[in-house]
């Protein structure tokens, strides 16, 4: 009985310490890890989001972008965090979901050493060329093709979402293009828009600018249907490559341990900013489709772009580093 006595005692100890900092967190700034350079694409949701969540929790959320490896740097420091809440991380799917498919060294578990929280949005993608390539995908297929391994096309890295994406349309339609890996998708892209490198895909949002501006052409966006934004570019499946679609996403996590009652504030924050009319607008004008889901919804959807990654990046013949 003084047994179960004490681990009444100490449970409800352990419950009241946990109901406490629910009330009062966040008592100060949050740091959140972001495995992306600024200005790709899921760094702009994720500044988005944050901006409306530091408003409403006043509090700021500090983001700390960390590229380089593929995600795999800030994503062993996002597992490593304290779990008092205080250091979550921003995640792009590439960094959760497909990197450790591709290198045989990862200190982390996608499954098990995160909390989810919320699924912010959806990040839809197009394939890019500089105006010294062709004019459409057909005739970029033919031309690639007709060189085979001549043509460059830039990535954010190493099992990048970027290198993914080219990878898979390069199985599909049976060509074979040189992979330039870079540090980022930011700079990647920039490199297309001026003309040092001829093609990439790539998040819509760090292009449409761009693109509405005539300095990079856009081939065909990967959704399964046209974008709203750029009416006049058509889907990959229907310039020429039936079927395919590639998109990501991108959420928040925080480190496995974090207490049941922050990841429940966190959640809340995050799916009230999203919900916000001015955030949806935000996002929506940047190409991404907001979503705010359950920390539950984030831990299935993760399970499944986890196993669809692996049979994906094993089916194309990418071989782990």
């Amino acid at each position: 009985m003084p047994y179960k006595s004490n681990s009444l005692a100490a449970f409800a100890a352990v419950w009241l310490i946990a109901s406490a900092q629910a009330q009062t967190y966040p008592a100060k700034p949050i740091q959140m890890i972001v495995p992306v350079q600024a200005g790709s694409g899921a760094d702009a949701i994720l500044r988005i989001v944050a901006s409306k969540m530091s408003d409403n929790m006043k509090q700021q959320i500090v983001l700390d972008n960390a590229p380089g490896a593929a995600g795999l740097i800030a994503m062993e420091r996002a597992a490593r965090a304290p779990t008092d809440g205080y250091t979550i991380a921003g995640v792009n799917d590439g960094s959760l979901v497909m990197t450790p498919h591709l290198y045989k060294k990862v200190n982390y578990d996608p499954l098990t050493s995160f909390e989810p929280v919320s699924l912010i949005a959806q990040i839809n993608w197009v394939l890019i060329a500089n105006p010294s390539m062709p004019k459409t995908v057909k005739e970029f297929i033919a031309l690639a093709k007709a060189r085979p391994g001549q043509i460059d096309y830039a990535s954010g890295g190493n099992g990048s979402p970027q290198h993914i994406a080219m990878e898979v349309f390069a199985a599909r339609t049976g060509i074979k293009m040189n992979h330039v890996p870079y540090r980022g998708a930011t700079q990647a892209a920039l490199d297309v828009i001026g003309g040092q490198i001829p093609c990439m895909f790539t998040a819509t949002s760090i292009v449409l600018g761009n693109i509405r501006d005539g300095k990079v052409r856009a081939l065909g966006v990967g959704s399964a249907k046209r974008s709203a934004l750029l009416p006049d570019v058509p889907t990959i499946a229907e310039a020429g490559v039936p079927g395919f679609e590639y998109f990501t996403w991108a959420g928040i996590f925080a480190p496995k341990g974090t207490p049941k009652a922050v990841i429940d504030k966190l959640n809340a924050e995050a799916v009230k900013a999203v919900n916000d009319p001015a955030t949806r607008d935000r996002l929506r004008e940047s190409a991404l489709d907001p979503i705010g889901s359950s920390a539950d919804d984030l831990g299935r959807i993760t399970r499944e772009s986890y196993e669809r990654m692996g049979n994906l990046i094993r089916k194309i013949g990418l071989q782990p580093q």
